[in-house]
């Protein structure tokens, strides 16, 4: 069998590709269960298995996404689960190139952040527990890829959730961590929920689960004017809020900073190539039905407008690194959702692929970051991330600088890296669909680019500022540094420098070879116009102006030294308008308190009363039952004597009793 036989039945075993981490997965929870001495003496070689299995699935994801770019056929594969009079469904598997660009993305963050974690953990208790919990969250986004309809979708949508809150929560014995992964937990239930009442809103409507069907007998229902457009827009929302939750869009984005209290290389994960990015992947699977109802998109549209500057805005003040780039991801993750709404899918999903490798690169240059210093602060978060006790970390640190360079400079959209030619498509749709959008969407590049570069200059530049250690040991501060980290936390990043600045070229103009590539999909992606140099000429020298303008003022300030802390304090001006703008940023514009006032405090305040009426009420009635039986039981203990006499006598009482009170009421 020649060799482009193989690649062409590749698609019939793309099953293979979540089943290898799964069973990593589970060798490695088995081990712990079983064996966990053993397992735990082994553990370099559970996590060699769990990087193997998932390199093979990665090895034929390329071969699915070689074929599909040269025969862009879909391929689809479905078993019959439920059979009933009234009910069936299918499970399967849809490979077509949306989903083959899909697994080579997350199978390749994924080894590299497999590989990274082997250092970043190794000192770590639960070092294999870890990669089982990688393994099984990488399952699960493999899964929801591959899945042909929204039941199994949900499937796999909840355990990417649940994976989440097991590597948020990681390290369950600090309070805080225990805290963000139910916060985490919490606020996507109220986004899984939408989505489930929406799907069988659909379902409903339609009688399928599959977006093919979905998509065609919705469209006829509404050229017949046989439902009312209420109802399908009400259930597109309600699916909508799905991918709000899970990918941190306003008004549920609260929990995605409060999650960096997990392990840096599950920050990587989420923020690249699983749980975040599984919003965006599903609007994209949903987008046909969504285009049928044009105020739904508008509303995406706006919700990712609105998303980007404000995480951008909240981004410009944060002293935690971690925090500093999850407000960075909600804001790119608002950029792709907008173009969503746009109806521009091919440039949503381009960004998703960049920035998943942008952003990795980030992450795990900021976990070497961390790991540096812990050797002056100790496990400290509120120490080892915080960028005010940094700088000048380039001469210590000159690998991991470049790879933090390498990646702000993409995320800034400066050509000719990654993220510069996706956002400049992202600009050009807006600009054209939505100027008041594009306003918005410009000004978030100009933001973008002023806190990426603030972060670096705090981070690596300048003097070294070193917090208190531990001990207070003066002499020690003076004779430890933070250092590079091992060869297994710096191969990833010189990987991911790769594609962090040249992956960005196949969607480059004017071939664009990623756009033609998506609409090859079953979906009816946008279609892109024939490409003007005029126009993109002219939006990318308004990007880039922007860019350079954000670059520019964090140069300045970083001069006079104002990034160290609020501007304000900086210049004495303590009560000035600005230092509230400031404080107001830092708290993430109160979106935290206002949900703790409102919803928790009464949410709590309720859930008192109910604690009282079952203490009180139901307890109460319970136990008056118990002791009313038991006091009358012994009155009546005493009546039960066993003596004819006593009994004709309490006869006797009881006839006149009844006599005199039959006598009083005639």
């Amino acid at each position: 069998m020649d060799y482009w036989n193989i690649v062409e039945r590749i698609d019939k075993h793309a099953w293979l590709v979540p089943l290898f981490p799964l069973l990593g997965s589970f060798i490695a929870g088995i081990g712990l269960i079983s064996f966990r001495k053993a397992t735990n003496s082994l553990r370099s070689g559970f996590s060699i298995i769990n990087i193997l299995l998932l390199t093979i699935s990665f090895v034929i994801s390329v071969l699915i996404l070689w074929h599909h770019y040269f025969q862009p056929a879909n391929y689809q594969r479905e078993f019959l689960w439920v059979n009933s009079e009234n009910f069936n469904l299918s499970v399967g598997y849809l490979v077509d190139p949306l989903a083959s660009m899909m697994l080579v993305i997350v199978t390749s963050v994924a080894i590299l952040v497999m590989i990274y974690s082997h250092g970043y953990m190794s000192y770590d208790q639960g070092y294999v527990r870890f990669f089982a919990y990688l393994s099984l969250f990488t399952t699960s986004m493999l899964g929801l890829i591959l899945s042909p309809n929204l039941i199994q979708i949900y499937v796999f949508w909840e355990l990417v959730g649940m994976c989440s809150y097991l590597l948020i929560g990681f390290w369950f014995t600090r309070p805080a961590a225990a805290a963000a992964c139910q916060k985490a937990f919490i606020t996507n239930r109220v986004g899984d929920f939408g989505l489930f009442l929406g799907i069988l809103g659909f379902y409903w409507l339609t009688g399928s689960f599959e977006f093919s069907v979905i998509d065609e007998r919705l469209s006829q229902l509404l050229q017949l004017q046989r439902i009312h457009p209420i109802w399908p827009t009400l259930f597109a929302l309600l699916i909508f809020l799905g991918p709000v939750a899970k990918s941190a869009q306003f008004p549920l984005h609260v929990w995605l900073p409060d999650a960096m209290e997990g392990p840096t290389p599950i920050s990587a994960l989420i923020h690249a190539a699983t749980m975040v990015a599984a919003g965006v992947f599903l609007v994209a699977r949903a987008l046909p039905i969504f285009e049928q109802l044009p105020i739904v998109m508008t509303i995406i549209s706006w919700i990712g407008a609105f998303t980007a500057f404000l995480a951008a805005t909240i981004a410009v003040s944060q002293i935690d690194l971690k925090k500093g780039l999850a407000y960075s991801t909600m804001s790119q993750l608002g950029y792709m959702i907008m173009a969503m709404g746009f109806g521009a899918s091919q440039a949503g999903l381009f960004h998703l692929m960049t920035h998943a490798y942008s952003k990795a690169l980030l992450f795990l240059a900021s976990g070497c970051v961390i790991h540096g210093m812990e050797d002056l602060v100790g496990f400290n978060p509120e120490k080892n991330q915080n960028m005010l006790c940094m700088g000048g970390l380039r001469k210590y640190m000159p690998v991991t600088a470049a790879a933090f360079l390498v990646g702000t400079l993409s995320l800034c959209g400066i050509p000719p890296f990654s993220c510069f030619w996706s956002k400049d498509a992202i600009l050009s749709t807006a600009w054209s669909t939505n100027p008041v959008i594009g306003i918005i969407a410009w000004a978030t590049a100009g933001l973008t680019s002023f806190y990426m570069f603030r972060i670096y200059l705090l981070t690596f530049e300048g003097d070294f500022r070193s917090c208190p250690s531990p001990n207070n040991d003066t002499e020690s501060q003076e004779t430890i540094f933070p250092h590079e980290p091992g060869i297994s936390m710096l191969l990833p990043l010189i990987i991911l420098m790769v594609p962090t600045i040249f992956i960005g070229f196949v969607g480059a103009p004017p071939k664009e070879y990623i756009f033609s590539f998506l609409e090859a999909s079953n979906f009816d992606f946008l279609s892109t116009e024939e490409f003007e140099w005029q126009e993109f000429l002219f939006t990318a020298s308004t990007s880039i102006g922007i860019s350079i303008v954000g670059i520019s003022s964090a140069f300045i300030l970083h001069k006079r030294s104002l990034l160290q802390t609020s501007p304000a304090d900086a210049e004495g001006k303590g009560n000035a308008p600005w230092s509230l703008a400031w404080q107001s940023s830092l708290s993430g514009w109160y979106v935290d308190n206002f949900y703790q006032s409102v919803f928790l405090a009464t949410h709590r305040k309720l859930a008192a009363l109910a604690l009282s009426m079952d203490q009180f009420l139901v307890d109460g009635l319970v136990n008056f039952t118990g002791f009313f039986t038991l006091f009358f039981g012994e009155a009546l203990r005493y009546l039960e004597n066993g003596r004819a006499q006593s009994y004709i006598w309490v006869i006797v009482a009881v006839i006149l009793s009844f006599t005199l009170i039959g006598q009083s009421i005639s």
